[in-house]
Formats: structure tokens, C-alpha cells, sequence
């Protein structure tokens, strides 16, 4: 790691923590709870400037992004929709009292219930909302406006939600290009747009239509596309556009932005997962962790943990095993619960919803639990502030 010290940023039900890592990734430190104990589902942070952001929220509380610009250690909220707790404080002033509450006019009124996903491109930060919609700040989250050209897309009026409803729950950017953006939504798929968010196009095409065959599944690939439940989406570093989604049945690769998808689940123990990740020099190493299946109790198969990983762009699978629980292990790893960082080795990070949170220093060939007992882990995200911060 050259000296670099990486910081975990992690979202719960039970508000955002901060894991500080030395610079050989071998202690590690826990703080939080932040943000006031809000639902937190993702937590990012911009390297160069060393802010980082928290978004959140729920039926109580309505949707909010928190900032903070002291590494993490103190938190401010914009808040973006009112909740419950509002219409109880506006009519009871004792409870008010009592919480601390005060009047505001959350910019969106009731619109969103959740911040679900964050996202830095260039100088904007993007949150991707539940019910599914994109938002876009040009003051690092001071301020929010509605990308309408996804809001307004033909085929939104067709979108249907997944089990936890419509979400858009992924922000992909190209880091060389910032109007170059990807969004997962579920249940309606992978959309990319060219032009900063102008315009969007839907991309969930099978490059090979045979893949869709001979699985009754209704969230497997049919009908020419790849199924619209994806899960998470992520892309490799260096030229071209090469990505990968873990959705509600497969794996699948695209090496053109998503235009064609080619199924790379053949190996791995089962069609269903949330999380993947891909490495950040290596475009052919990809992480994920299959569980049982999304009816028989969403845990590792054989109730054995193992992160899986390829070395070659999902031709072929290798289960990684070594410091993970072999007996009992019943957790469910979530969409955006899984982290790398830029290291060499690089690191790999994910987080339970039993509230354990497992890192390995050598691309996945061993791990440690370096946090335990926190409440269910939603989001982890690893955080490398550039040098000086």
C-alpha cells in the first residue's frame, strides 16, 4: 500500500460508521454510529477533497444526505423529503421539544422515501432515490435538482419494483469522461447516458438471445434481455467500457457499455447474489458472493462462506474460503456491501447483515474479521483520502 491508509465508510440501520485501517491494512479501528442513527444505505467519499457523503432515510425520518468534512467525525444533514416524524412534531410541540425538532421545507416535500445510492463524476454528486429517480448537486450536496431525462424516459411508466420496490440503488461513472453514467434500477434494468444525463438509454440486451432459454425463473433473462432485476453493476478500470451485473439470476459481462450482455454464471454455485466487484487495474478479476437462492433463505449455500472470484472476465470461478465461517453461516451479503480498494495486493471488503465486516489483503485468498456485532450492514465503501489530507 506504499503507506496509504484506507478508511472503510460503512451504512447500516443504525446510522453510518467509519473503519480505520493502518497502512498495512492489519488494525483496524471502529467509530460511530453517525449521522443520528438514520437508515444510511451508502456512504462515499470524494479523495481529493476528503468530503464524504451518507444517504438515507426512511418512512420516519424522510430521505436526507449527510456531509462531513472532517474525515467523518462530524456530520450535517440536508434533508430532501419530510417523514412521519415530521407530521408528528408539527402537530405536538411537546415532542418536538423533546427531539429537537424544527419546522423546515424539505425541497422535495414527501416525493422519496430513501436515498438509496451516491455518486461522484467530475464535480457533481448524483443519489439515486426510492422510488427509483436520479438526483444531481453541482455544490456537493447543499442543493439537489431532479435529472428529468431519466425521470422522463418512454419506458418509466413500465418500470415495476423489486421485493424492496423501485430503486435506483447503482451510480457508475466514467472517471475520464463524467457525462458518461450508468444507473441500475430494480426492477427495470441497466441505463446509460452519454451526455451528463441529458439523455438516457436502456441496455439490457442479451448478445446472445440462446441465454434467455430454458429457465422458468421470472427474473431470468427472457425475451432478448438480460432480466431487469439487476442487483448491483460495476465497471472496469482503463479503456473501453467493460462491465459487469450480479442480478436476480446471473452474472453477466458487457464489453460495450452495456449495449450486449454475454451470462458468466457457469461455475458458480448457484444464479443469485447481490453484490460483485471488479478489480481496480485488472479488468478480468471479479469478485462476488452467491448465496442459496432468493427463496431458500438468501445465505451461503451449504451455510459455508465464500467469497467467489474469476481471474478471467467469468470463464471460470474460484471459491475462496480460507478465515471465512465454514459451519452455520447463515448471513446475506447485500448489493452494496462489498469494497475494494486501490492497493497492491488490492484489498477486498464486505459486510453482513449479521453485522460483521470480513477484509483480506491479498485479493481474496484470505480474510479477517476486522468488525462484529454492528447492527445490519447495508453499504461499504473503501476511502483512500489523496496524499497531504
Amino acid at each position: 500500500m506504499d503507506g496509504a491508509t484506507v478508511h472503510l465508510l460503512v451504512g447500516t440501520t443504525k446510522g453510518a460508521f467509519v473503519i480505520d485501517g493502518d497502512a498495512g491494512r492489519t488494525r483496524w479501528t471502529v467509530r460511530g454510529p453517525f449521522c443520528d442513527g438514520w437508515p444510511v444505505n451508502h456512504v462515499i467519499g470524494d479523495p481529493d477533497t476528503g468530503m464524504m457523503w451518507a444517504g438515507g432515510g426512511g418512512d420516519w425520518s424522510g430521505a436526507g444526505v449527510w456531509r462531513s468534512g472532517d474525515g467523518g467525525h462530524t456530520w450535517d444533514l440536508t434533508k430532501l423529503t419530510s417523514g412521519q416524524m415530521d407530521a408528528w412534531a408539527a402537530g405536538d410541540p411537546e415532542f418536538a421539544a423533546s427531539i429537537g425538532w424544527t419546522e423546515t421545507a424539505p425541497p422535495f416535500g414527501e416525493d422519496f422515501v430513501q436515498v438509496w445510492s451516491l455518486g461522484r463524476a467530475g464535480g457533481r454528486l448524483y443519489a439515486g432515490m426510492k422510488p427509483a429517480t436520479l438526483l444531481v448537486s453541482d455544490d456537493d450536496g447543499a442543493t439537489w435538482e431532479v435529472v428529468k431525462g431519466l425521470t422522463d424516459h418512454p419506458s418509466a411508466a413500465d418500470w415495476g419494483p423489486g421485493a424492496a420496490g423501485l430503486v435506483l440503488h447503482t451510480i457508475v461513472a466514467d472517471p475520464a469522461d463524467p457525462d458518461r453514467l450508468w444507473v441500475g434500477i430494480s426492477a427495470a434494468g441497466v441505463f446509460a447516458s452519454e451526455d451528463g444525463g441529458v439523455t438516457w438509454e436502456r441496455r439490457n440486451d442479451l448478445a446472445d438471445p440462446a441465454d434467455g432459454e430454458g429457465h422458468t425463473h421470472p427474473a431470468a433473462a427472457a425475451d432478448g434481455h438480460t432480466g431487469f432485476c439487476v442487483h448491483h453493476l460495476v465497471r472496469a478500470a482503463g479503456e473501453g467500457d467493460l462491465l459487469y451485473q450480479q442480478n436476480h439470476h446471473g452474472v453477466w459481462r458487457s464489453s460495450d457499455g452495456g449495449r450486449r450482455w454475454h451470462a458468466v454464471t457457469a461455475g458458480l454455485p448457484s444464479t443469485f447474489g447481490f453484490p460483485i466487484r471488479v478489480h481496480p487495474r485488472d479488468g478480468r478479476t471479479i469478485w462476488t458472493v452467491p448465496l442459496n437462492g432468493d427463496t431458500e433463505g438468501r445465505y451461503p449455500p451449504d451455510a459455508a462462506a465464500a467469497v467467489w472470484r474469476s481471474r478471467d472476465g467469468g470463464a471460470s470461478w474460484q471459491d475462496l474460503r480460507d478465515g471465512l465461517p465454514q459451519e452455520s453461516c447463515f448471513f446475506t451479503v447485500l448489493r452494496q456491501a462489498m469494497a475494494g480498494d486501490g492497493g497492491d495486493p488490492a484489498g477486498v471488503y464486505f459486510g453482513t447483515n449479521t453485522g460483521s465486516v470480513f477484509a483480506s489483503r491479498d485479493e481474496g485468498d484470505t480474510w479477517d474479521e476486522i468488525a462484529r456485532h454492528l447492527p445490519t450492514v447495508l453499504a461499504v465503501e473503501a476511502f483512500e483520502p489523496a496524499r497531504g489530507r
